[in-house]
């Protein structure tokens, strides 16, 4: 990886390490000294229903940082196999081994050591036991091709410094016929650099959105098919006025070119079932990248 990658790397480890340690010690992400965490509302907020809350340990719901909630979106079957890229406390992890039932597995993959520490804790304490957490970076997935039926994620491909690389991984640790199905924050259209970085620096716990469209050609470049973005939640200038404001950003002068520009979005798209049968048509899915 490259020493811009890297630095992406070391950036995330230290934040999300940083949340999962407030959250072991106060019980919340609140507490925590970066104030790219702090500022997550409303993007990280009632994303989960009573339902689902009242099954999954506190701590999973409060290190929760995600932006959308991708096991609500997608159909789990019995017995499935799902992976979580980036799966941080495990919220999304122990609710899909719900859904999968005994039959089924669901997989944790996480960098972060206090990360993954909170969520076998979170694990032990819901009494879910199909479930394995794997230490690893969502490049390198740590899992055989052709071995998982659904990957899901929420708000972490985009803080990846290679995002083709963890659409490719994605590709090929799905069986044929498997989905892809996360939730992550997107830009839609283009708007000037300074606006998007004061926007980003905003969602700082999601910063590195793709375009709309930029995303879909790299999702058809990995070799997925039936592409789709669903907008799940578009956010405002409003949202972002106090902390922008505190940041000694004009609020008011970017707000025309800020309105409805950024939305978490849900992704899905597909791994054929057939096998490659002519030059391409499984992207940029080759060995040796």
């Amino acid at each position: 990886m490259s020493s811009m990658g890297e630095g992406v790397r070391t950036e995330v480890k230290q934040k999300y390490g940083e949340a999962a340690r407030s959250v072991t010690a106060t019980g919340s992400v609140q507490a925590c000294s970066d104030p790219g965490l702090r500022c997550c509302d409303p993007i990280t907020t009632n994303l989960y229903s009573s339902d689902e809350t009242r099954v999954i340990p506190e701590k999973a719901i409060m290190a929760s940082l995600g932006c959308g909630n991708p096991t609500a979106l997608i159909g789990l079957k019995a017995g499935e196999v799902v992976l979580d890229l980036g799966s941080g406390g495990g919220i999304d992890v122990l609710l899909s081994a719900r859904r999968v039932g005994p039959t089924g597995k669901a997989y944790g993959l996480d960098m972060t050591d206090e990360m993954l520490a909170l969520a076998c804790e979170n694990q032990r304490e819901s009494g879910v036991e199909n479930v394995e957490f794997l230490k690893g970076e969502i490049e390198n997935i740590p899992l055989p091709d052709n071995s998982v039926d659904v990957v899901i994620s929420n708000c972490v491909i985009n803080l990846s410094a290679d995002k083709d690389r963890v659409l490719r991984e994605a590709f090929r640790v799905l069986k044929p016929g498997g989905r892809f199905a996360v939730s992550d924050v997107v830009v839609r259209g283009t708007i000037p650099e300074a606006v998007r970085r004061s926007m980003l620096l905003w969602v700082g716990c999601i910063a590195g959105a793709l375009e709309e469209q930029d995303y879909r050609s790299k999702l058809t470049g990995a070799g997925f098919g039936d592409v789709s973005i669903e907008p799940t939640r578009v956010y405002n200038v409003e949202d972002a006025r106090q902390f922008l404001s505190e940041a000694g950003i004009d609020v008011d002068a970017i707000a025309g070119q800020v309105e409805g520009k950024f939305a978490s979005a849900f992704l899905r798209a597909t791994k054929p079932n057939r096998a490659c049968c002519e030059p391409g048509c499984c992207g940029s899915n080759t060995e040796g990248e």
